[in-house]
């Protein structure tokens, strides 16, 4: 098949178009820097014509919350717009598990109002909802440091490897399309402050992770169920353990 991955460059979507390709499927990575811009819509309609399955992995370049909402909003009409002149039978979009359960977040509106405008577009679609990734965690410690202290709610999730993101995002896309939300999340679930602090303390980073119940996720309140998947979510294989060990940490720039 012809698949086009937008968002095709970054974390999630470079092993989705590696993973597809192994298969033998003619997959083009569509991002800024091969061409494709979804927010003006240049180099869209080139680069979906012929393809069958579509799938999104973009995200909006800040979690500012207005940005956010035109970056998605402008995204996916010439999206939609340029599926429908191709003909794509299969729109496949990551989201986020709990999204529903964030809505105090600007962010987290706008990705809402992305997961509706997909679902409203006459495209038949997978809407694929992940937890948190495990490459994101030294992400949480910088975003929620105070001097040296990364206060954090103790409460639970259930992340998974970047690998294992992208090896369901390329089943969802070369299955049927659900036309609903499917659930995916890794094999273990721990307290997100602890798991924090045991990434700090295997890099030799000296900061001290707080457990505080009234610390905000990505500046949103959370309660012990607000970031778990549903009892029906499919796991991901790699543990955290084995990630730690085996997958460096991303070059600092």
């Amino acid at each position: 098949m012809r698949i086009v991955v937008i968002g095709g460059t970054g974390l999630i979507g470079s092993k989705t178009v590696a993973l597809l390709a192994e298969e033998g499927h003619d997959v083009f990575a569509a991002a800024p820097n091969t061409g494709v811009d979804t927010v003006t819509g240049d180099g869209l309609a080139e680069a979906l014509t012929g393809a069958q399955v579509v799938i999104d992995v973009s995200n909006s370049p800040t979690l500012d919350g207005d940005a956010a909402m035109a970056f998605f909003e402008a995204a996916g009409r010439n999206i939609t717009a340029a599926e429908k002149a191709a003909g794509v039978r299969h729109h496949v979009a990551l989201s986020v598990v709990g999204t529903d359960r964030l809505q105090d977040s600007g962010y987290f509106r706008a990705k809402l109002a992305q997961e509706r405008q997909i679902a409203g577009a006459g495209i038949p679609y997978s809407l694929l909802h992940a937890t948190q990734f495990f490459e994101f965690l030294r992400g949480i410690a910088g975003f929620s440091a105070q001097g040296d202290d990364v206060r954090l709610p103790p409460a639970h999730f259930q992340p998974m490897a970047a690998q294992d993101v992208a090896a369901a995002v390329a089943r969802a896309a070369l299955a049927q399309p659900t036309n609903a939300i499917v659930e995916v999340a890794g094999p273990e679930a721990f307290r997100i402050d602890e798991l924090v602090a045991r990434v700090l303390a295997f890099d030799g980073d000296p900061r001290r992770v707080v457990a505080d119940p009234k610390a905000p996720y990505f500046g949103v309140a959370i309660d012990d169920a607000t970031l778990m998947p549903g009892p029906r979510a499919g796991l991901g294989t790699t543990r955290f353990d084995w990630w730690l060990a085996n997958v460096p940490p991303p070059a600092k720039k």
